[in-house]
Formats: C-alpha cells, structure tokens, sequence
C-alpha cells in the first residue's frame, strides 16, 4: 500500500465514492460513478472492477445497517437467502477468468429495459407492502433468480441492484422494503466477488479503503434520505438509474 496520493486524485476518489454510494445505498447502480474514477486514477478495468468491490463493500454494509435500523429491512425474510448471492457472486467471479463477461451484456440489456418499462407503466406497483405467501413452485424460481443474480454481480455486475430489488418488488414488497432487502442481499454478493479478488490479488487497496470511507458517509446519507422521502422517491430513482444503466450499457455495447 501506498500513502503519497495526489491532493486531486484524493478528491475524485473522496467526492466520487461519496456520490456512488449514495445513489447505490437505494437503488444501485454506483458503479456508474465510481468506476470510470477508479478507471480514471490509471487502473486497469479488472482492478479498477475488484478495488470498487472493496468500496462497495464497505458502502453496502452501512446502507445494510441503515435500513435494518428504520425497520425497512426485513432480515427473517431474507437473512435465509443471504448464501445465494454469496455463493452465486463467488462463482460468478471465478468465472471471469474462464468466459468473457461480454456474452452477457446482450441478455443484460434485454432485462433492464424490461425492468424499466414494467416499472414505469405500472404506476401504483411497490407503493404499499403486502409480501406474498409463495408456493413451492414459486419459491423455487425466486431462489433461483437470486443465485443467478448473485452470480451476475460476481461476473459482470451492472444493474445488480435493479435486479434484486425488481425480484422483492414482484413477491410483494414496497420500494423502500425492496431496497432495504436488496441491499442485504447485494451486500452478500459484493463481499463474496471481494474475497475472490483478494485471492486473484486484483485489488487496490489504498484507493479502495479511501474510497470506502467516502461511500460509508454516502451510505448513511443516502439511506437516511430515502428512509425519510418513502417510496416514492425510491420508485422514481430506481427508474432514473435503471434507464441511465440501461443508456450506458447500450453505448458502450455498440461502440
């Protein structure tokens, strides 16, 4: 590790760090702010994607906390279905080294502009919670949905947290229970691809740390903010990340 940072690199890795984890600690999505930092600071892409894990990590956790204080998680729901996302997100990034992460972005693309425009046109879906008694059946796909999720956020990442709040929100979740539960879960899939990185030797971790501090103040305000606006503000911002995600993705794929 190395402490001889420049003042300005200091300042994109502090002010960038705070703004990612802020809107991530809701919705997700930070990544788009705290990558092209990291990429900006001279890492290469794999590491500048395993240092923001180790910021993230440390982001996800506080927000974690955040909601869980409010009572907007619901952790005797989800603390079962904490090992999905872990395992899944382990394997998924181990198997960064064995497939290209880039055959996945068309099927990517597909899900979050489904997710978008289901959400945009059913106004009044997630505004109250009334979370559904699942089948069997039901149970299955939902469990299965969040391993391959997880194993999503090992192997490429982008529109994790659309994905697992758009799962709570369909077994009957509010927006704000929603993100509150997704966030736990991302949590599990973040610290999960972390570890494996760390054994790969990938991450950065003066910038990563000096980044987490920053996405650990804007966890709490970005939670706090949310906890405080409800559901509302929640539903609007997940769609504003959603199509920014889904707008990026899509440039970056065709060029």
């Amino acid at each position: 590790m190395h402490f001889d940072l420049d003042p300005t690199l200091l300042m994109i890795l502090i002010l960038f760090g705070f703004l990612a984890a802020f809107i991530d600690s809701v919705v997700g999505g930070g990544g788009l702010i705290a990558l092209p930092a990291l990429l900006f600071t001279g890492l290469n892409p794999a590491g500048a994607v395993a240092t923001n894990k180790l910021a993230s990590t440390i982001g996800s956790l506080t927000s974690t906390f955040m909601f869980y204080r409010s009572g907007k998680l619901d952790i005797k729901s989800v603390y079962k279905l904490f090992p999905l996302t872990f395992i899944g997100s382990m394997l998924g990034a181990w198997t960064v080294h064995l497939i290209n992460p880039e055959v996945l972005k068309p099927l990517m693309l597909i899900m979050l502009a489904a997710v978008a425009i289901y959400t945009i046109f059913k106004k009044d879906w997630g505004s109250v919670s009334t979370p559904k008694k699942l089948s069997i059946q039901h149970f299955i796909i939902f469990t299965i949905a969040l391993f391959s999720i997880g194993f999503y956020d090992g192997f490429l990442g982008p529109g994790t947290g659309s994905f697992l709040i758009f799962s709570f929100l369909l077994v009957g979740f509010d927006f704000l229970k929603a993100a509150g539960n997704a966030k736990f879960l991302n949590f599990g899939s973040n610290i999960a691809a972390l570890l494996m990185f760390m054994l790969l030797g990938q991450v950065n971790y003066t910038y990563g740390l000096i980044m987490g501090v920053a996405q650990l103040a804007g966890a709490i305000c970005g939670s706090k903010f949310a906890i405080k606006k409800g559901s509302g503000y929640v539903r609007a911002l997940f769609i504003a990340v959603t199509c920014l995600l889904l707008a990026k993705n899509i440039y970056d794929y065709l060029h």
